[in-house]
């Protein structure tokens, strides 16, 4: 049925058979008879040497249980575009990680004026 379905609609349209998705959006597709496997790992990696993080300490937890964020209104200001940007590509990366859920948005609160800190 669904290579009927597929001749039909290229008989219609302009279109290719590339075979089974590899990658698509930022999301790594790995399909099997028995399963479907999604991560982010190419789009995390690209995410880190984007803005400039690949030599970063890794750590397991996403939030040290000891950190503590405040509006910390005289801490070193930081490029506001820039902190968008990786809350933004965080956010797009808990599609697949779902615990840094809490820790994305834990930063998110301070996008209107980010400091080091944050």
């Amino acid at each position: 049925m669904c290579e009927d379905f597929k001749k039909s609609m290229q008989l219609e349209l302009d279109m290719t058979d590339f075979g089974r998705m590899r990658y698509f959006l930022g999301i790594e597709v790995i399909q099997s008879d028995v399963r479907i496997f999604i991560c982010q790992k190419r789009y995390a990696r690209e995410m880190l040497t984007r803005f400039n993080m690949t030599e970063c300490n890794s750590v397991r937890n996403p939030i040290v249980s000891a950190t503590a964020l405040s509006k910390d209104d005289e801490g070193t200001s930081v490029d506001a575009t820039k902190f968008k940007q990786v809350v933004g590509s965080l956010m797009y990366l808990t599609v697949t990680r779902p615990y840094l859920v809490f820790g994305v948005s834990l930063i998110r609160r301070y996008m209107a004026t980010p400091k080091a800190s944050h």
